[in-house]
């Protein structure tokens, strides 16, 4: 439930922000009549990852127990992982260009076909987060025994409308950017979590080597316990990990957070920089 909690928020958070400047846009360029295309796209691209997603893990319930589950579980940890980190740098690079692309875009939008491509624009902007967040989440159903998903799906959601609505009637006061940080930093833990599951899909598999285990806590703390459930999704706890596992991890954070604490962009200080000549101003 928590780790779910955490990508709906975020997700949810970044959608709203989406449709939030393209219903300001619009609404500044008196072009009102149009919120209903982007609410139309809007639908349209979460009625198509919810269906997608149904039915990716329909599918797989007929594989239960077999090798095509491994693979198709490995794949999924992989493809979340990776769609994780780089689209938490993404918003990183791009937090700042985000309001001016999208007003770039819909200006495109309105000087063609507007209707169809408002829609269109709507249904990419929020059909991108929903993938994202249909793919985390089978990830975590498949990592853990897939209690509370729900739950803290629609939990995060709606804690995603009261920031969203916080964001609106607060304005600057609420450092967005923080939240992104932070949020991008929880959840590449939850990635490297993934990729260690991985590394151990591909060890039963046959594909990589298994080698020692390092420890076997299975007796005290079980792997698939309600709290060793919970520390495996949160921060990939096994109970018997195999050296490759631990190396995966520790690597992955060790380079992704770096990079992305690295990265982050400091605050200037209050007089650091000359005021602008007033005509610039």
């Amino acid at each position: 439930m928590v780790p779910t909690f955490v990508i709906f928020l975020r997700e949810g958070v970044e959608a709203s922000m989406i449709v939030a400047i393209l219903l300001a846009y619009l609404d500044k360029l008196g072009q009102r009549r149009h919120f209903r295309d982007v609410f139309a796209g809007v639908a349209a691209a979460m009625g198509l990852v919810l269906a997608g997603g149904v039915a990716a893990y329909l599918l797989l319930a007929s594989y239960a127990g077999s090798r095509v589950q491994t693979i198709f579980e490995t794949a999924t940890f992989l493809v979340a992982a990776a769609v994780l980190t780089s689209m938490t740098f993404w918003m990183q690079g791009h937090a700042r260009s985000l309001s001016s692309e999208l007003k770039r875009r819909t200006d495109a939008a309105l000087d063609g076909r507007a209707r169809w491509g408002l829609r269109i624009l709507a249904f990419q902007a929020v059909g991108r987060e929903g993938l994202e967040t249909m793919v985390f989440t089978l990830a975590i159903v498949f990592a853990s025994s897939g209690r509370g998903v729900i739950g803290g799906g629609i939990a995060g959601l709606v804690a995603a409308l009261a920031v969203a609505f916080a964001i609106y009637r607060l304005g600057r006061r609420i450092d967005i950017g923080r939240f992104f940080t932070v949020a991008g930093a929880v959840l590449m833990v939850f990635a490297a979590a993934l990729l260690a599951d991985a590394v151990e899909n591909l060890q039963q598999l046959g594909w990589l080597p298994v080698g020692a285990h390092l420890w076997n806590t299975t007796r005290a703390l079980p792997e698939d316990g309600n709290l060793g459930d919970l520390l495996h999704v949160l921060f990939g706890y096994a109970d018997h990990p195999t050296a490759l596992q631990l190396g995966v991890y520790v690597l992955y954070l060790a380079l992704a957070v770096g990079i992305f604490v690295a990265r982050r962009p400091r605050r200037r200080r209050v007089g650091a920089a000359t005021s602008p000549p007033p005509a610039a101003a």
